[in-house]
């Protein structure tokens, strides 16, 4: 039998691509990579162009036919009520419309949809505190937080400190965070007060739990 000539393709990593509405989760993901070198995923966060909630929904499904294992979107509810309350009345709600979305891309097994409620800052107070309070802003969070994290404050070099950056800050605890998140529960389209952090999903994933599920 003649050998066959074709040649195997060398593996590849898997790939995530992140949706984000902001530069706050973008440094935190990089932290994340940078800090954890036995991540074989690479992790590629992506900001729209514009940040409504239609424009990071288009970028995700775009993102979803490209070459990438998966695509997380990660929202700020705080920022979808804003932008709810700021909608006209007459025009569709912008809640609805992510409602809507979200129950689309539930069909697509390689895309997930990550809600915080308010923000990231929540997933950070988690590491510290087990609280199922309702936080009305990510300004009021980020004040419980410097309880916690001396001197926090959502700026690039805070973020990104050489050998001091967020995720190191935050590493000791993240096992108390996932477990804290998990105890929320998922995301209730019917309350939007409701606290919510869904960013264990992220780290739970298959390719990424070996790494942060403590449990065999």
């Amino acid at each position: 039998m003649r050998k066959s000539t074709e040649r195997k393709r060398p593996k590849t990593n898997p790939a995530f691509a992140i949706v984000v509405d902001g530069e706050t989760e973008v440094w935190y993901l990089r932290m994340l990579k940078r800090n954890e070198p036995k991540i074989r995923v690479t992790i590629k966060p992506e900001i729209p162009d514009k940040k409504s909630i239609k424009e990071q929904y288009n970028l995700v499904c775009d993102l979803s036919n490209k070459e990438f294992t998966k695509v997380f979107w990660i929202i700020d509810l705080d920022s979808v009520i804003k932008e709810d309350n700021e909608t006209p009345k007459g025009k569709e709600s912008p809640l609805k419309i992510f409602k809507k979305y979200r129950a689309e891309l539930k069909a697509n097994p390689n895309i997930v949809v990550i809600v915080n409620n308010p923000c990231l800052e929540f997933w950070f107070l988690l590491h510290f505190k087990k609280t199922s309070k309702y936080y009305g802003s990510c300004s009021s969070v980020e004040k419980e937080l410097k309880n916690y994290l001396d001197k926090y404050e959502k700026t690039q070099e805070f973020f990104t400190k050489q050998d001091n950056d967020i995720y190191l800050k935050l590493k000791p605890k993240l096992q108390v965070a996932i477990e804290n998140a998990k105890a929320l529960g998922s995301y209730d389209e019917e309350n939007s007060k409701k606290a919510m952090c869904e960013m264990e999903l992220l780290f739970l994933s298959d390719e990424l739990k070996k790494l942060f599920d403590p449990k065999p």
